[in-house]
This record gives structure tokens, sequence and C-alpha cells, in this order.
């Protein structure tokens, strides 16, 4: 894609994407429709609404965007950004994640809290049960800590269960862990993993997400999230997943990736 890609990104522009960011029903691919349509997000933004239903788009979308609700939330997301530690990634710029820009509808904008340069490290996916066996959690532990030492960042998606033992194994050896939430970084969920996100941002980690600050946990999130866990990631490995979870969409969204996919079943000793 050739919009920008070296061009820094003006301060009109950047809170004219965070207002398309934050239209309803306007993901990756229609988010990139109208860039290439008109240019730039500042230019979309003015366009008159007849531009936008002739590139098929909701009407729902032309008629939000000039809403107070989409201005503010965009100007909450500059505020939020002006803190220490606090960034956003944009698909068109030289600091998106190399591995995760390749997959066919790769996130327009990624909000990441910690450090967004380990997102160009060798990252390993480990994913699996929320109800994991103890059994299987400690396996789970005992390769996040060897691939961790070894120099890989292990990402996984902050749930309960083999999610939180491989990043909190990965802190314990020193390592570098990523958290890809299903939710706004503001509206943090599962609660019970807080503490965790929190150690890795303030230990040299990132937890990030596709999604507005302000988004909350609904179920149509979680299945998308994946995608940028297996597309961020080198290869996935699924611990105890049953055959109807979401570790397996993993799985599955890793293998059309053309990424390594690793399993781990049942007990291996």
């Amino acid at each position: 894609m050739s919009l920008s890609a070296v061009t820094p990104v003006s301060p009109a522009e950047l809170e004219a994407r965070l207002r398309l960011h934050r239209l309803p029903e306007l993901g990756p691919a229609r988010f990139k429709k109208l860039l290439e349509a008109f240019g730039s997000a500042s230019k979309a933004i003015s366009a008159p609404a007849s531009a936008w239903r002739s590139l098929g788009l909701p009407v729902a979308c032309a008629e939000a965007r000039r809403s107070n609700e989409i201005r503010d939330g965009a100007s909450h997301a500059l505020a939020w950004l002006e803190r220490p530690g606090q960034h956003l990634l944009m698909w068109d710029q030289p600091d998106y994640p190399a591995l995760l820009a390749e997959i066919s509808d790769a996130p327009p904008l990624l909000f990441v809290a910690g450090d967004p340069g380990i997102l160009e490290k060798p990252q390993l996916a480990m994913v699996g049960s929320r109800r994991a066996s103890r059994p299987g959690m400690d396996t789970a532990a005992a390769f996040s800590r060897s691939l961790a030492g070894a120099g890989f960042v292990i990402t996984s998606g902050l749930a309960l269960g083999i999610d939180a033992a491989a990043h909190q194994a990965a802190l314990d050896v020193g390592g570098q862990t990523v958290g890809v939430l299903g939710t706004g970084l503001e509206k943090f969920y599962p609660q019970r993993n807080r503490r965790l996100a929190d150690a890795m941002i303030a230990s040299g980690s990132a937890v990030l997400s596709e999604f507005p600050l302000d988004a909350g946990p609904t179920a149509s999130n979680f299945p998308r999230r994946n995608r940028i866990i297996s597309g961020l990631s080198l290869g996935v490995l699924v611990v105890e997943a049953s055959v109807a979870s979401g570790s397996l969409i993993t799985a599955r969204l890793a293998a059309e990736q053309g990424r390594e996919v690793y399993a781990i079943p049942g007990s291996i000793h």
C-alpha cells in the first residue's frame, strides 16, 4: 500500500483517522477503501454523503461521522496518546509490525500500552483453554519460560487459563510478552488479569488492541482479535483447547496466514 508509506501523519489527519475508526460498521476493509478513494481520512470525513454511498458504505457510517459522540471519542483518544507509554500504530506507517501488515485484514489502527518496539521481535503465540487442567497450565508455563528465555516474545490474549499462564511465565524469566485484547484498552477484560497486564506494561512488554479505547467485551470482538494474535506471530502453540474454542479459531487463522501451528492437546508426561 503506498498511500503514505513514509509520510508522517499530520495532527488533523490523525484526528480524522480516529473519527473514522469509531464509525459503526466500518471494519478494516472499508477503512482502507475510504483512504484509497479519497486519499486521506481528512478528505473522507469532509466528502459528501453521496460519495460515501457510491462506495457502497452503510448509511450509518456516513451519518455518524460528524456526530459529537464520534468527535468526543477522537478527542479522548488524542488525550490518551499524550501520556507516556501510550502509542498508536497505523497500518501505512513504518513503525507498524511488518508481519501483521502481511495479513489481508490487518487493523488500520493499533492502540498500544507499553513498548511497541517489541512487536518487531520474533513472536510465538500461546493460546488454549480458559479452564485448563493444572498439568496443562504447568506445561504451558514451562514452554513459555523456555521460549521466552530463548528470546521469543510470547503473544497471547490475556484470557484466564493458558493465556495468563503463558504471559506470567514469560515475565518470570525476564522475558517479553504481548497481550492482545478483545476490548478497548480502557475497558479491560477480564478484570482478574488487570494486575498481570499492568505488570507486563511496567516491565517493558506491551498490551494492545485494535478497538476504540472504550469498546466493551462484545462476543464478536474476540474472534476478530485472534487474527491479530496469529498475525503478529511466527507460529501458534495451542495447549488444551476444546473443539469449539477460540483457540482453534486462532489456529485456523494462523494456518490461513501461512504461520506454523503446534499443539499440546493433552499431557506430554
